[in-house]
């Protein structure tokens, strides 16, 4: 069965959206993260998917206070992302809470310290993050657009040891007009046995479905439950 995970985003310590990783088209639901996440534990969420987008478009770890509030007050298995650069920000992270961390620019621009974080944290405690454009690979937020296909990406990847994968189509987050499903069927299509995190464009729990009969093992779920177009009762017989 598919796991709902769903995503709280944060600037300047409130629940946020943005749409296409846009900054100036951000949507604030939320002053209080943490009443958020109780809502979801309430619903019988299990997953929430943290990111700090303060942290993400500076490159340092900046709402750790909300993960830490977070993890301190629900059972919820957090993966935290946005920020993180170096060993010591990682322990941080899992100090304050996290069960796993959620990786991307790091991946790309310093492939070597993202090993030594495989080797010295273990690879199930890791969540890669391929944000994707036009197949091609975006990073730093989604503010900088590279060269490296997404394909690539992974195989590389999943030969250092990876084992979780979240792929996010940046036109798609947001937008509200349904999950990147060709783009999925790809990458499944070439790594069949990958646990993959579709991410991106759900607003319907149709949209889930089809993304669990494609063979994506989770969904980062994010502006349709904020807008009321998932409701929790329609999850329940998912989680």
């Amino acid at each position: 069965m598919i796991e709902i995970i769903p995503a709280i985003d944060i600037i300047d310590g409130k629940c946020v959206r943005l749409s296409q990783g846009d900054y100036a088209k951000k949507k604030i639901y939320n002053e209080k993260p943490l009443e958020v996440a109780r809502q979801f534990e309430d619903a019988g969420i299990k997953r929430l998917h943290l990111v700090d987008l303060d942290g993400a478009k500076q490159g340092k770890v900046i709402n750790l206070n909300v993960l830490e509030q977070i993890s301190s007050n629900t059972k919820l298995i957090i993966d935290f992302g946005g920020g993180i650069k170096t060993t010591e920000d990682v322990q941080k992270v899992f100090e304050a809470g996290a069960h796993l961390i959620s990786v991307g620019t790091v991946a790309v621009k310093n492939p070597t310290l993202f090993q030594e974080w495989l080797r010295k944290f273990s690879p199930e405690k890791i969540l890669l993050g391929a944000d994707v454009k036009n197949e091609k690979i975006a990073v730093s937020g989604w503010t900088e657009q590279t060269e490296i296909s997404v394909f690539d990406f992974i195989k590389t990847k999943l030969e250092k040891g990876v084992k979780n994968i979240f792929c996010t189509d940046v036109s798609l987050d947001g937008m509200l007009q349904g999950p990147a499903l060709s783009l999925y069927n790809k990458v499944l299509k070439v790594f069949p046995s990958i646990n993959l995190i579709a991410s991106g464009g759900v607003s319907s729990v149709e949209h889930v479905r089809q993304l669990e009969k494609a063979g994506c093992s989770g969904v980062i779920i994010g502006k349709a439950i904020y807008e009321g177009k998932i409701k929790f009762s329609e999850l329940k017989p998912l989680l």
